[in-house]
């Protein structure tokens, strides 16, 4: 009523009926004891009283301003802070690709952002100390929203110079004459190589034993053996002393997003998943079913 001139006015700023615009004035009048408009013909002037209130408010609407402004920020994810845990194939590939499309236009956003084993990225989600967790698993949790974003294939890293190099796809029985760099035995991926080879009857037997692929890629750039890793961590920690091949028998991974069951989603993190489903849809990684030998 400050900025108009009359009710109708500030009715229509307002989006009410003009009626609750002169039952506020009535309401607010009664409530202080003082008059704040005296009318004019068809208009409302401002007493004394009500500018000098009006000066000591006006502090108020600027912060209520800022206020709606923040929320509505939040709710369309462009506000706030996001926590992120990852195991280290994600972690160290896509993952930085959706964040850095996610954090682009957001200069009010932060991010909190781990690398972890996967038993801990499904506690820090479970407890909610991360918002999300991504990881490549395979099991349904009764806790956890499991979503799978992207399969893929493991593939088998040989040195560029290795007859092996010049092969379509490397199976298994290919590889059990050569130094070995295998993945530990308890894990799920190293559990899935182990399968791959049983499954045709090939010895596997590494000379080194790693806990992460990013590791086993590492170790084979140096020529310390072949090994089968999933493509993710093979994308970022190959080398050019390497080659990429499909490995046979297939063994699907698939890169998985975990968040608590029963927790509705903030517009912070729909807006994050929206970016990692776009950047795995923009991943260049070797992820068609290799054809049987």
């Amino acid at each position: 009523m400050m900025r108009c001139a009359t009710t109708v006015e500030a009715a229509e700023q307002l989006r009410i009926s003009q009626p609750a615009v002169s039952a506020g004035l009535r309401q607010l009048e009664s409530q202080l004891g003082l008059t704040l408009f005296e009318r004019t013909g068809r208009r409302l002037q401002p007493t004394a009283e009500a500018r000098a209130l009006y000066e000591e408010i006006r502090p108020i609407f600027s912060l209520m301003r800022g206020f709606s402004q923040r929320a509505r920020d939040m709710q369309l994810g462009m506000a706030g802070r996001l926590k992120v845990i990852a195991t280290p194939p994600l972690g160290y590939s896509v993952a930085p690709v959706a964040l850095r499309r996610f954090l682009e236009d957001r200069p009010d956003v932060s991010v909190a952002f781990d690398v972890r084993r996967l038993e801990q990225v499904k506690d820090a989600v479970q407890s909610g100390h991360a918002d999300i967790g991504l990881a490549l698993d395979h099991d349904r949790h009764a806790t956890l929203n499991s979503d799978v974003l992207h399969r893929a294939h493991m593939v088998a890293l040989v040195p560029r110079g290795s007859p092996l190099a010049a092969r379509p796809n490397l199976t298994a029985l290919d590889l059990q004459d050569q130094p070995l760099v295998g993945l530990e035995r308890d894990s799920n991926m190293g559990q899935l190589v182990r399968k791959a080879y049983e499954q045709v009857g090939a010895r596997h037997v590494p000379r080194i034993e790693v806990r992460y692929c990013a590791t086993a890629t590492a170790l084979a750039a140096q020529h310390l053996g072949v090994t089968v890793v999933d493509p993710y961590s093979a994308s970022t920690h190959a080398t050019d002393a390497l080659v990429c091949k499909p490995f046979l028998p297939a063994c699907e991974v698939k890169a998985v997003m975990y968040t608590r069951r029963g927790v509705p989603h903030s517009g912070l993190l729909h807006s994050f998943m929206a970016d990692l489903r776009a950047a795995f849809a923009d991943s260049d990684l070797l992820i068609a079913e290799p054809q049987t030998a």
